[in-house]
């Protein structure tokens, strides 16, 4: 270790410049391309140290000497007062002679020049040194845009004890165990906040996003204790770089289960529990990507209703500092044009809003029928004067018309076939019924042959000539009774 005379020699400017020229000479790269931050007392810390397109200004990299970290204090002259110390809670060591010293969010180098001024009282030349033989744990505060923000001891890597070789944790294993950033973060403004000296703070703003594009790791800085983390909120959503962000490693989990409410046009409106992986669609097809996305949040709550407008989706996200993200989502792109940027990717407390469309076009009805955002099948009663009568099953998004073909079409020789009525269940829980007109001839149109919807049921009432036949065949019940009675008494 050297002294705390040699240092101030060393820190002469001439003596300086010969000696960072010949470490050059010597070792012309060994230290640089390697990456190596140099420690007070041969403590290291790697840092890679590559051009980046974005210059940050690097934080103080001195450690600050605090409670819990393990030094030894060289009294050269008097080697009896050389000893090992683990320093309290307080930061104050009790050193031989001269009593309580506080070293707490000092240097090694300003902790020793202290012990050494008032050794001065006692020894004609004092010459300490101190050595940083085991660091503490290393406590940060993470905060923002993070899945569970709060404080953090994060282990140190490497040796320990006498072994000074130890790699400290980087912003990225703070935000990893934290449990990742969330989808509403602005990673291009992450604010770390570091202690200078006893009173001093300084701020450094990184741009994790260049880590993702170029893995510019010059932004991942090496962190001390009492570091604080901050992920803003970002002011607007990009859903492309929201979906690169969920594939962060630093992002959070990629396959935990996240609660989303659904409501709107869909089948079944509420709350889900949201996960990856590969699950069949509603339609026996695979659903389009295996993520935790608006698509498959639009499965889990039975597909969209035949009244879905899905160019003008809504998806309203909570931030941390209590306002709401709205995200535009228009899923006819992602049919369309296979836009899947449209299809965001969700997170815990989401809401998407599905709203009602002011008209939609028979082609697109039977379109959206066919894709994973409608359901597999629609159950549809079909009741009175048709040949089987019943419940039936139905490609979403059909039509009054095949839903009669489907049971079989009018019973021909009692069924009114000029009209039908429609029973709906509405979604507020009311309970409309009209009559329809039926004409075979017509394709999908509100009029004659309407979109139905999932518990509709069709009523098929009798013809005139069948209401008055069973009419007679109701009176001619209790006639015929008295005729067999009159029979039987002989009258």
């Amino acid at each position: 270790m050297v002294n705390a005379g040699s240092l101030k020699f060393l820190a002469q400017p001439a003596v300086g410049a010969a000696l960072l020229t010949a470490v050059h000479l010597i070792l012309p790269s060994a230290s640089l391309a390697q990456g190596q931050s140099v420690f007070p007392n041969s403590q290291t810390v790697p840092r890679i140290n590559r051009p980046v397109s974005t210059p940050i200004q690097q934080p103080d990299t001195n450690y600050l000497l605090g409670g819990g970290d393990l030094i030894r204090v060289n009294v050269f002259e008097v080697p009896e007062y050389t000893g090992e110390y683990q320093i309290p809670p307080g930061g104050a060591i009790n050193l031989p002679l001269i009593g309580s010293v506080s070293v707490l969010g000092l240097t090694t180098e300003q902790a020793a020049d202290i012990i050494t001024e008032k050794y001065r009282r006692f020894l004609k030349r004092p010459q300490i040194s101190i050595n940083l033989l085991s660091p503490r744990p290393i406590n940060v505060l993470v905060a923002g845009e993070v899945t569970r923000p709060g404080a953090y001891t994060l282990s140190l890597q490497g040796g320990a004890g006498n072994n000074p070789g130890v790699q400290y944790p980087t912003v990225l294993a703070a935000l990893t165990t934290a449990q990742g950033v969330t989808l509403a973060a602005d990673v291009t403004q992450v604010q770390l906040k570091r202690k200078t000296g006893r009173s001093g703070e300084q701020l450094v703003t990184l741009n994790l996003k260049e880590l993702i594009q170029t893995g510019n790791t010059a932004q991942d800085i090496t962190l001390r204790d009492g570091d604080v983390i901050v992920v803003p909120t970002a002011t607007t959503f990009n859903v492309a770089e929201a979906r690169n962000l969920f594939a962060a490693n630093f992002a959070a989990s990629q396959t935990a289960p996240r609660t989303v409410a659904v409501i709107g046009e869909v089948y079944r409106p509420g709350s889900y529990l949201v996960s990856a992986g590969s699950t069949d669609g509603q339609n026996g097809t695979a659903a389009s990507s295996g993520l935790p996305n608006v698509s498959r949040a639009i499965q889990l709550a039975g597909g969209i209703t035949s009244q879905a407008d899905i160019r003008n989706i809504k998806l309203r996200r909570p931030t941390r500092v209590g306002s709401e993200q709205t995200v535009d989502i228009n899923l006819w792109e992602l049919l369309k044009n296979g836009d899947v940027n449209q299809d965001v990717i969700v997170q815990d407390g989401d809401t998407i809003v599905i709203p009602t469309a002011t008209a939609i076009t028979p082609a697109e009805a039977t379109q959206l029928a066919t894709t994973t955002l409608s359901p597999a099948k629609i159950q549809v009663g079909v009741v009175g004067e048709v040949k089987q009568p019943g419940a039936v099953s139905l490609q979403a998004n059909s039509s009054l018309n095949q839903a009669l073909l489907a049971a079989g079409g009018f019973n021909d020789a009692r069924a009114r076939k000029g009209s039908v009525e429609l029973i709906r269940l509405n979604p507020n829980g009311s309970v409309t019924k009209r009559e329809i007109k039926v004409d075979f001839s017509q394709g999908i149109n509100e009029e004659s042959n309407p979109i139905l919807r999932n518990n509709d049921v069709v009523v098929v009432n009798r013809s005139g000539v069948a209401r008055t036949t069973d009419g007679l065949n109701i009176l001619a019940g209790p006639l015929g009774i008295i005729f067999n009675m009159l029979r039987f008494f002989g009258i």
